[in-house]
């Protein structure tokens, strides 16, 4: 049975409210987009770097730049899609949906990322591996912590994703009026961001769809989970706009990491170019238009070069590179809307398994830039010691705060835990509370754990390296 966009954009939301205001003529979703952008939760991501941690460099782009551009893309995406669906005729497609849908993605843009911690993707790399480390160490109580939770409960930490962390941001952890519902979105725009719907445990990375990648949401969270897809109609079912803000979302890092590796001198025009000519790139392409796409690929960005020379622009390699990854970013969202369309109805069904990018034409294209960008950006000696200064910040953190979590409040409480708990957010204090009254002992014990990843998640680089400083002494 197909999803309906008639239930797909549901404007539900978990708190409802009737607006006073007569005259107000914005659609639900236009008001999640003005409820973001003036929030604390947004603006927290401008000090939180994308892949340079700590880095304090006027070009490079932080979380709240990267969504923007996500954002920009996302809402291009839509609007190419459904103008083609709607010039096809497609039952159910009309441009009300057409409108509603892009207000989605351009919102779903903006909160993707809302729920990473600090220093990039390394951060949720040191945070699940701690758990991994001194899950066997951990005491509540008395009672080991692992004995205590549950496989899910645990598998929550061991799977830690920024996606999950980003639905509880938005349906609990964010106060907008009262504790525990969040900003309070729309439930499509909620499904759009629920980029893996299953659980910790349902994870499987050899399934061969896209969905069972990782986790979607914490045990925390299931019962909103539930309720939110319930409500779309997308049971089971990866939610079709999540396809579009999946691919703005590679479009934006792998055409940036480009960019910024290049203003950062960290690859040459001469190796990117060198990299698209490669005998053993061409040997990817299992198609001729595969083949057609790299090699005019590689001979636009030789053309971006000589028009850069002929305009006599300074730095004009490097100018080359930034123009040909804003024409690598159409050519994407081009190949990514074609995608869409072309598998519609699977989309519909819930039966597409596969990124958009990896169903279409530029998808040797698209793999390479990643790989090019992990071998001279991510794996560069300056952001190698970058991220063990990361690492040991996080470790640091996460034991102190963990250890005053658990033990405060318990027989095993330090003099020092009730300042340090002190020093964590109030709000997150208040739901931890909430969430742990009248409950188990392995519930308490799952809500203090929450609540140690929901205040690192949610520290910035400058305050995580400043609380750093504080705990280790070196402030002093």
């Amino acid at each position: 049975m197909s999803m309906t966009w008639e239930k797909l954009l549901c404007s539900r939301r978990s708190r409802e409210f009737v607006s006073s205001n007569a005259e107000d003529v914005r659609s639900e979703f236009r008001k999640d987009y003005h409820r973001i952008i003036g929030s604390p939760s947004f603006r927290r991501l401008q000090d939180k770097t994308q892949v340079y941690p700590l880095n304090r460099g006027d070009f490079v782009r932080t979380r709240l730049t990267h969504s923007l551009e996500v954002s920009s893309f996302a809402g291009s995406l839509g609007d190419t899609v459904f103008r083609r669906l709607i010039s096809e005729n497609v039952p159910e497609v009309d441009h009300t949906v057409r409108e509603n849908c892009c207000d989605i993605l351009e919102c779903a843009g903006l909160v993707h990322d809302i729920g990473n911690p600090p220093f990039g993707h390394f951060g949720e790399f040191t945070i699940r591996q701690w758990f991994r480390e001194n899950f066997p160490k951990l005491y509540f109580k008395g009672q080991p912590v692992t004995e205590l939770l549950t496989k899910k409960m645990m598998g929550d930490f061991l799977n830690l994703e920024g996606n999950a962390q980003a639905l509880r941001v938005l349906t609990k952890l964010h106060v907008l009026i009262d504790l525990g519902n969040g900003m309070n979105l729309t439930y499509a725009l909620l499904n759009t961001i629920i980029k893996y719907p299953v659980s910790s445990l349902e994870i499987n990375k050899n399934s061969g769809d896209i969905k069972y990648k990782k986790m979607g949401y914490f045990t925390a969270e299931q019962p909103v989970f539930e309720d939110i897809t319930k409500s779309t109609g997308a049971v089971g079912y990866r939610y079709p706009l999540t396809f579009l803000l999946e691919s703005a979302d590679d479009i934006a890092y792998k055409t940036a990491d480009i960019e910024d590796a290049a203003i950062k001198k960290l690859i040459s025009f001469t190796e990117l170019l060198s990299e698209l000519e490669s005998p053993d790139l061409r040997e990817k392409c299992v198609s001729e238009e595969e083949q057609k796409v790299l090699e005019k690929s590689a001979a636009d960005l030789r053309h971006c070069l000589d028009s850069a020379k002929k305009r006599g622009l300074p730095l004009a390699e490097k100018k080359a590179v930034q123009r040909w990854t804003v024409n690598m970013q159409s050519a994407l969202i081009y190949a990514a809307s074609d995608a869409f369309v072309d598998n519609y109805e699977a989309i519909m069904a819930g039966e597409f398994k596969r990124e958009l990018l990896s169903a279409s034409p530029m998808r040797v294209v698209s793999e390479a830039l990643s790989d090019i960008a992990y071998r001279y950006a991510f794996q560069s000696s300056g952001l190698l010691k970058i991220e063990l200064s990361a690492d040991a910040m996080l470790n640091l953190l996460l034991d102190k705060i963990t250890g005053a979590a658990l033990r405060f409040g318990t027989e095993q409480q330090r003099m020092t835990d009730a300042n340090l708990m002190s020093l964590l957010s109030e709000s997150f204090r208040g739901i931890c509370r909430k969430c742990s009254e009248g409950k188990s002992d392995a519930e308490q014990a799952y809500n203090r754990l929450l609540l140690v990843t929901d205040c690192v998640c949610s520290m910035t680089d400058s305050y995580a390296r400043e609380l750093f400083g504080d705990l280790s002494g070196i402030n002093s």
